[in-house]
């Protein structure tokens, strides 16, 4: 039950906890997106990991500019004060990029090129704010055009007018979010960042225990009049455009600084990892429609199930990335899932989308609920921008 010919375990998981980004100043604005990483190396190597013999790292980052621009997993390698002999790699599919270095870094042990690698994503939106590279396809109108790149608020809105969600369906999601995130219990996962003895963070923030309906209810929608409708009117002249918009703040994935890095390895790794495995990658997807839609998070679910053998029916957690509430509640809809396995920890519409880091987030948040509650298989889930989406099967050892 696998779609690669060997097996690739995850021998160890570990993020940051995500810090909001706020208007005058973050929790975490001062701490660039080479030190956030760097503390996840650190930690890594602290709980077993022989960086001496680890064979590559594959670093996920949606806007490679700034602080992380170039190649900040190496760089991140070198700040950590890891062995000069260990390379560093970075990959970038927008939203998709920590899962596609996960991905990148499980073909790279199956195929027998490497027998341990450094797979995640980091991404400081206060210090590095998406879109910060200026990126043709948002910029000039005839890539626009050929693209068909919408305001990702747009997309969300007008997947949630397809499907049939209302605004009250959207705002309570997110109520249920935050209410999770809240209640959610602190994981030895999460590697606290620190500033000399002092600790900055040790937790995700922005969830609300006292998150309330009529409170979300309350607040203002963001995309109605959103200049990306003009485009999706000449693409799509039979779509429904929702009346004042559906998402809100309180709906729209939050904005966060944070890193992810997992050790995986085939099985002769144990030595090197200094552990006994503690999931396996069964199956990575990377998929894209052509359509300005957040429809291709669901084409690799489904792409993603398929190779790994399985079905909705064995998936013990789903991790659906909340990029906007109406990301989650397609999946749970479209897979026929208990919404109870459904981000049971809440999502980014409460504590963040920090971007390239958040794919390495769901698979760790994934493999501490399945030894939680001892369950055998996961999926994770993102959509990204310009059509594209990822998923990934894992199996807990």
């Amino acid at each position: 039950m696998s779609q690669f010919s060997s097996d690739v375990f995850v021998y160890d998981a570990v993020r940051t906890p995500k810090g909001r980004v706020r208007r005058g100043g973050g929790t975490l604005t001062d701490v660039p997106a080479y030190e956030l990483l760097a503390t996840l190396l650190r930690a890594l190597q602290a709980r077993g990991l022989d960086a001496e013999r680890v064979d590559d790292i594959v670093i996920g980052t949606s806007t490679a500019a700034g602080d992380q621009g170039g190649d900040v997993a190496r760089a991140a390698a070198l700040w950590a004060q890891w062995p000069d002999t260990v390379p560093g790699g970075v990959v970038s599919r927008l939203c998709c990029s920590g899962l596609d270095a996960i991905g990148t870094a499980a073909a790279k042990v199956a195929s027998g090129m490497h027998d341990v690698v450094v797979a995640g994503g980091v991404e400081s939106m206060s210090r590095v704010p998406m879109l910060t590279d200026k990126p043709a396809f948002a910029y000039e109108g005839p890539l626009q055009d050929v693209t068909g790149y919408v305001t990702i608020g747009v997309a969300a809105d007008l997947t949630a007018a397809d499907a049939g969600f209302t605004r009250e369906d959207l705002d309570s999601y997110a109520v249920t979010s935050h209410r999770r995130s809240a209640a959610s219990a602190t994981s030895a996962s999460i590697v606290p960042i620190t500033s000399g003895d002092t600790v900055v963070l040790d937790r995700d923030e922005g969830a609300r225990a006292d998150a309330t309906l009529d409170g979300f209810a309350a607040l203002g929608t963001l995309f109605g009049e959103d200049p990306s409708w003009e485009r999706v009117a000449r693409q799509l002249p039979d779509s429904l455009r929702p009346t004042g918009g559906l998402h809100t703040l309180g709906t729209a994935p939050q904005l966060a600084d944070g890193a992810s890095a997992l050790v995986l390895g085939s099985g002769r790794s144990r030595e090197v990892a200094g552990s006994d495995p503690i999931g396996r990658i069964v199956a990575v997807t990377q998929t894209a429609v052509r359509s300005p839609r957040l429809t291709a998070g669901m084409t690799a679910a489904r792409a993603a199930l398929d190779r790994a053998g399985i079905t909705a029916a064995n998936l013990d957690v789903v991790e659906a990335n909340e990029s906007f509430a109406v990301s989650p509640l397609l999946v749970a809809r479209e897979l026929g899932l208990d919404p109870a396995r459904v981000n049971p920890n809440g999502g980014a519409v409460a504590t963040g989308h920090p971007l390239g880091a958040s794919g390495g987030m769901l698979l760790v948040n994934a493999l501490d609920e399945l030894a939680r509650t001892d369950g055998e298989f996961a999926l994770l889930v993102i959509p990204g921008g310009l059509g594209l989406g990822a998923a990934v099967v894992v199996q807990r050892v």
